[in-house]
């Protein structure tokens, strides 16, 4: 079986997903599609996909979930949850890996495949309890988010553009990348404001990756319009619906 490192890596690449303005537009996850179509673990297989059963190799899936209800006092919300590799310090899909093909890197604790090694038989997949493993049934290998090491690495690109595919292309700000073993960073801060957590913290892994929750909702933001509300009771409803949206 692969070892992790001997020493918890004192550099810690990730990312900081916030939940709270995630729109789930999917544009992390195309562009994350089209940026690896090639480099490191290219190409990601796509058989039949305008067909009647397509399949896929996607390195991010956006999930989307009814929170709260009735009973809340600002009703419920839908929250759009982003899923990729989570890059864990404790990675429980390294330790079963019996070619050494799943790693964890020393120097910067991202977790990769090497798919020359790989021999497809999963163990990874199952060991994995956030379900960030895809198997490449064209290739017969694993694959996985690499945090984009093509990219971040690549003195050929500008500054700005060093940055995870995702994060580059997220068009309201919901990613953030950073590195999470430094307390001084810009997105170990956020954590720490927003109060950034792990996911499914009791299972041990240490995921490197956060997310930032939903900010509480104001009680009444979705209440109905009332024709008397302010000076806009003659105005019409578009005219008072944007002007309580404005208002907010």
């Amino acid at each position: 079986m692969t070892s992790l490192p001997t020493q918890p890596t004192a550099r810690k690449l990730g990312l900081v997903i916030d939940l709270d303005i995630c729109v789930g537009c999917h544009a992390c996850a195309v562009n994350c599609k089209e940026w690896n179509s090639g480099g490191h673990s290219a190409p990601l297989t796509d058989l039949d996909p305008y067909g009647p059963d397509p399949w896929g190799v996607w390195f991010n899936r956006i999930h989307s979930f009814e929170a709260g209800g009735p009973e809340d006092s600002a009703g419920g919300c839908t929250v759009h949850f982003p899923r990729s590799c989570l890059h864990c310090e404790n990675a429980a899909c390294v330790t079963v890996c019996p070619t050494g093909a799943s790693y964890k890197r020393a120097e910067d604790g991202i977790v990769l495949v090497n798919a020359d090694t790989c021999i497809g038989c999963k163990l990874c997949s199952w060991a994995c309890p956030y379900g960030a493993r895809e198997y490449d049934q064209d290739q017969g290998v694993m694959k996985k988010c690499t945090l984009c090491i093509d990219r971040i690495y690549n003195e050929n690109l500008d500054d700005v553009d060093r940055v995870p595919a995702c994060v580059a292309t997220c068009p309201v700000g919901a990613r953030h990348f950073g590195d999470l073993g430094d307390a001084a960073s810009d997105v170990s801060k956020l954590v720490a404001e927003r109060g950034g957590y792990d996911l499914m913290p009791e299972l041990g892994y240490k995921p490197v990756n956060k997310y930032l929750p939903p900010r509480p909702r104001r009680a009444g933001a979705e209440a109905p319009l009332d024709p008397a509300d302010d000076d806009l009771s003659g105005a019409g409803p578009l005219v008072r619906w944007l002007d309580r949206l404005l208002s907010r």
